[in-house]
Parts: structure tokens; C-alpha cells; sequence
């Protein structure tokens, strides 16, 4: 195994050679569908890494160059405004795809993991990774997910992003087409099913619901 690059909660990236990486989930799985996904809204013009192969737990993937959203927002080589109206872009851009065989047409892809820590913000524009938990259903509910992630780095101490991800989520609701507050308990039932947030985290989200409840309540 080449280089490693970085880990995740769930997953390790490798450096294979200076165009792929290997993304490879530790505790195994089938990544057929995120390749698929992400495949499929590449095919609409939505910025993902490019697939080139995806079998078992293993997906190789285009090395992409350039700091996370978070990073370029830490060092301050994007600022919190332009950050967030970035972020709420790619939500929209995201939930103008249609799924092909959806009875509603209400029905998005979501991507249910969209925040500043999976935002590539490369020369040729930002792209998003990490699309394990993809799936369809209303945009409303991504939207909601993405708030919540924010809100909670907000009410938990010791964050880095802590003292900033409040305005960052007032920013955001400002920016955004789709209220989150119809799909905001749902958020919540997903955070507290997901093996891969921490018990801190799910301690602190009641907390984080109130605040997404209110940056939303003072836009929609």
C-alpha cells in the first residue's frame, strides 16, 4: 500500500499515484452505490472527484489539490459569507438533479453529509466528496443535515470552528432556497442512527436543533 494521505470516521485515503487516490472503508462494505451516485450527478454537471474504479470497500478516485472548506475558512483564505453562500450554492446545484425513476417529483439526490470539512475547494472550483451517505428524498432534508453538522460544532466546546459556526449557519439559512425546519426532526433521527457520530455529539443535539430552528425561523 502506497502513501497514506488522510483518515476519516470511517474510511482511509491512500495515494496510489499523483492522479489517484484510493479511498478504502475500514470496516468494509460496497461502495457500488456512492460510485454510482456520484457517477450520476457528475453526468449533470455537479463537481465530484472522478470515478475509476469502485469495487468491495475500495473506491479509486481522482486526487484532487487544494485545502477543505473548513481549512481555507481556518487559514482565512475564504471568508465566512463567501463560504457559506459557496456551500448553500452546492446544495442548490445539487437538488436541480433529477432522480431517473422517482413517482415524485419533489424526489433530490442528497448527499446528507454536505459541510465545510467535505468541500474541496480546488483551482477549478470547489468539488464535494464523501458520499457514503447519499441517497434520495426531499431536498429539505439535506439542507436540514447539513444546518444541524454546523449548528452542533457551534454548542460543543473545543471545535476549532466553534466561535465561527454560528454566523456560518446565519449565513447559510440566509442563502438558502429550502427550509430545513419540515425536515428537521428527520435530521435528527439520522444523526443519532449514525454509528460514526460521536456520543458528545449526539449529547449536544437538542442544543443544535434550537439553534438551526432559529437561524432558520429568522429567513423563512
Amino acid at each position: 500500500m502506497t502513501a497514506l494521505l488522510a483518515s476519516g470516521r470511517d474510511a482511509d485515503i491512500y495515494a496510489l499515484d499523483e492522479r489517484r487516490v484510493l479511498r478504502r472503508y475500514r470496516r468494509g462494505g460496497d461502495v457500488t452505490s456512492e460510485a454510482a451516485t456520484m457517477r450520476y450527478v457528475a453526468d449533470h454537471g455537479f463537481p465530484v472527484p472522478r470515478i475509476y474504479h469502485a469495487e468491495g470497500a475500495d473506491l479509486v478516485m481522482e486526487r484532487l489539490e487544494g485545502p477543505t472548506m473548513l481549512q481555507a475558512l481556518g487559514d482565512s483564505t475564504l471568508d465566512l459569507r463567501s463560504g457559506a453562500t459557496v456551500l448553500a450554492d452546492l446544495l442548490e446545484r445539487l437538488h436541480k438533479v433529477r432522480v431517473r425513476s422517482a413517482t415524485d417529483p419533489g424526489t433530490r439526490i442528497l448527499h446528507l453529509d454536505l459541510h465545510p470539512e467535505n468541500v474541496i475547494m480546488t483551482e477549478g472550483g470547489p468539488v464535494v466528496i464523501d458520499w457514503r451517505n447519499s441517497c434520495e428524498g426531499p431536498p429539505e432534508l439535506d439542507v436540514a443535515m447539513t444546518a444541524l453538522i454546523i449548528a452542533t460544532v457551534s454548542v460543543m466546546p473545543g471545535h476549532q470552528f466553534e466561535h465561527h459556526a454560528e454566523p456560518f449557519l446565519d449565513t447559510l439559512m440566509s442563502c438558502s432556497r429550502d427550509n430545513p425546519l419540515s425536515q428537521l426532526e428527520a435530521a435528527v433521527h439520522r444523526r443519532v442512527a449514525d454509528p460514526n457520530v460521536t456520543a458528545e455529539e449526539k449529547a449536544h443535539l437538542h442544543e443544535a436543533k434550537l439553534l438551526v430552528t432559529t437561524a432558520a425561523r429568522a429567513h423563512f
